[in-house]
């Protein structure tokens, strides 16, 4: 497995794996089973992030096997409803004691991995390298994981021990900021 960053010539198949794992695409049962993505992340919009150099991606030999997002919430000219929620709490959401709006930080995600690649140490080593790629860009890397969403708090709580920085809402939607620290 080769661990890089995307190029374009990755966003259809980036496009897939992601539509394929959307929150919207599985049933109750899948998401609380395998977890789920959000957001709008077709062709284009991945095309463009990877040539910002903001997508890292799991590559067996030509096949995609997991990508992960690593960029700057604040940068976004239109920020997804769950970033914007986020970037607004950033002042009562804490890092090490000080308010996140505060501390140099990256939004880490979506992470999504390949049914196939699922338990094979993947989103470990995606997120083993978002955290090396954000050193010197950024202090710490944070996430959002929507209430709900168990597989994914216990990779990345559990499994990765990210840390909770607290909830925040929105459109009626409950979501928890963890946050590591950049290596």
């Amino acid at each position: 497995m080769r661990y890089r960053y995307a190029t374009e010539a990755d966003a259809p198949d980036m496009a897939a794996l992601f539509a394929a794992n959307h929150h919207d695409a599985l049933t109750p049962e899948q998401r609380a089973r395998q977890g789920f993505v959000q957001g709008a992340f077709d062709v284009g919009t991945l095309s463009t992030m990877a040539a910002a150099g903001e997508l890292l991606v799991a590559d067996d030999e030509g096949r995609l096997a997991g990508l992960l997002a690593l960029s700057s919430a604040e940068d976004m000219p239109a920020p997804p409803p769950a970033v914007a929620g986020l970037l607004r709490a950033q002042d009562v959401l804490e890092w090490e004691g000080r308010p996140l709006s505060e501390v140099n930080w990256l939004l880490y995600g979506p992470v999504v991995v390949d049914a196939g690649y699922r338990g094979r140490g993947v989103a470990r080593a995606l997120f083993t390298m978002a955290l090396a790629a954000a050193s010197g860009r950024a202090d710490v890397v944070v996430a959002f994981i929507e209430a709900g969403n168990v597989p994914s708090w216990k990779a990345h709580v559990d499994g990765f021990g990210m840390t909770p920085l607290g909830e925040y809402a929105v459109g009626g939607r409950t979501y928890s900021a963890v946050a590591a620290a950049a290596s």
